[in-house]
């Protein structure tokens, strides 16, 4: 088995201890510290003789402890790894050691929005994530030959080396085509500005915006990590109400009488968790908000080609809103999260604020990335693979529609969603969502619970129900195990 990494263990020779009782003690304490996990490979005899440089059988010695002590085991021809019966042993209260120094440094806990994919220790459970796409259903062999081609052309002319920081200006022409075309705005390349997916590009417009003590907007349920995006640039977080025709203007104005409002974060195409749809009149309130009250708005348009029943709405950003909107897209939905290509269109003064800010961060993006993307949006690709998804993504969606109404109409509601990848489910009154979250878990069906999305993090009883990334059989199943929960 081949492993990459040499073992860092240091012997003392002023310890009182038999060196090999060192070496077995230091495997003991780096799997006790999480930094040997269950099932990891360890180092051969031999190489880890050489590179202590002592004799292999005092290496032997210390490998035959620690297998009589249960720490390590043997498997024949394949060598020694950590017992896979050991418990996974945490690395935080060492992390926690690190930082109590200074207990004035606190961290976000945005890692408990549960975005991140079930572990492969756990894989039969099924995940009800956030509205993560399906990336099976990515043409591997189309997406393989574009990575192709973005590798050999440039390396042959030596162009892979750095770039502007707003991005290969080819994605960026390209975007600028569909936007224009698709969504009604009237942009430039130099108007955009490449990022690793809508998260970066959120951070980047918080970076530029905002000033420590700033007060920014977001409604009441929101996307975790984009709030505390501006938290982390020091801003004060305000929440505004939302209902069934998006944010709550009047409640947001009230705000801006009070406080110097700097920008709010608004997710109006399919607003983040709840899915529904802002109205032309609360939008064009919004818009008047901005000019009156002198406050940028961030509008993130994450999954403008999901949508089901008619053609997607126009963003705030296609109107006339005089350098008053920052545009916040994403292609890693379409293809896969996983290959982080997001974009900001705004002024192109701003525009030039934000690759500034990647200089400082990231320097640039990734350039074989985005030629790649480029050329799969310049030879129609992409669209191609929208409108195949779109259908997928459809009939899934009414899957799971179906599945509820039979199975949990007993215990929940729901408003059919014009788009997006997620279905907002309210459980009736009376249900716990806290134990039921628990018991789903217990069910193996993981669930998000509108807590999460909440500033306050308060009881909500409510669920974020994302059928993108499973196929007709896991919704099933899925389903089934969320109405044992319930039943329970």
């Amino acid at each position: 088995m081949l492993r990459s990494w040499k073992l860092n263990i240091v012997l003392k020779s002023t310890s009182g201890l038999a060196v090999y009782l060192q070496i077995a003690q230091q495997v003991i304490d780096d799997i006790q510290n999480g930094r040997l996990a269950p099932a990891t490979a360890m180092p051969g005899t031999r190489e880890l003789a050489a590179h202590l440089e002592v004799n292999r059988k005092t290496v032997v010695l210390a490998y035959e402890e620690l297998i009589a002590q249960g720490w390590l085991i043997t498997q024949n021809r394949r060598g020694t790894f950590v017992s896979s019966k050991l418990p996974s042993f945490s690395i935080y209260p060492l992390a926690n050691k690190l930082t109590s120094v200074g207990s004035s440094i606190k961290i976000p806990l945005v890692a408990d929005y549960q975005t991140h994919p079930v572990s492969t220790q756990s894989q039969a459970i099924i995940d009800f994530n956030d509205g993560i796409p399906d990336t099976r259903l990515i043409p591997f062999d189309i997406l393989s030959r574009a990575f192709r081609h973005a590798l050999l052309a440039p390396s042959k002319s030596n162009r892979l080396g750095y770039g502007d920081p707003k991005g290969v200006l080819a994605l960026r022409n390209a975007i600028a085509t569909m936007l224009n075309i698709e969504r009604g705005l009237n942009v430039d390349a130099d108007q955009i500005c490449i990022a690793r997916g809508s998260q970066m590009g959120i951070f980047l417009a918080a970076r530029v915006l905002t000033k420590p003590n700033d007060y920014v907007v977001v409604e009441n349920l929101s996307y975790p990590p984009a709030r505390e995006a501006f938290r982390s640039c020091g801003a004060n977080i305000l929440t505004v109400g939302l209902d069934v025709h998006g944010i709550d203007v009047i409640a947001l104005e009230k705000l801006c009488r009070k406080y110097p409002i700097r920008a709010i974060y608004v997710t109006p195409h399919h607003q983040f968790p709840t899915t529904v749809m802002m109205t032309a009149e609360r939008r064009l309130k919004l818009l008047i908000l901005a000019k009156q009250y002198d406050f940028t708005i961030i509008e993130d348009d994450y999954d403008h080609e999901f949508h089901f029943s008619h053609h997607p709405v126009f963003p705030l950003a296609s109107t006339s809103h005089h350098g008053r909107v920052v545009y916040v897209g994403s292609l890693s939905k379409v293809l896969a999260p996983g290959l982080r290509v997001g974009y900001l269109v705004a002024s192109k003064e701003f525009i030039n604020q934000c690759a500034s800010e990647v200089m400082l961060i990231d320097r640039q993006g990734n350039s074989v990335t985005e030629l790649a993307v480029a050329e799969l949006m310049e030879s129609g690709e992409i669209k191609r693979h929208i409108r195949r998804t779109l259908k997928v993504y459809n009939e899934r969606r009414n899957i799971l529609m179906d599945l509820l109404q039979n199975e949990l109409g007993d215990f929940v509601n729901f408003d059919p969603p014009n788009g997006g990848l997620a279905i907002w489910l309210r459980l009736n009154e009376g249900i716990d969502i806290n134990k039921l979250v628990q018991k789903a878990l217990l069910e193996k069906v993981r669930i998000l619970p509108a807590s999460l999305f909440s500033e306050s993090l308060s009881d909500i009883n409510a669920i974020r129900l994302g059928f993108g990334s499973l196929n007709a059989t896991e919704l099933a199943a899925g389903i089934q195990r969320l109405k044992r929960a319930f039943n329970a």
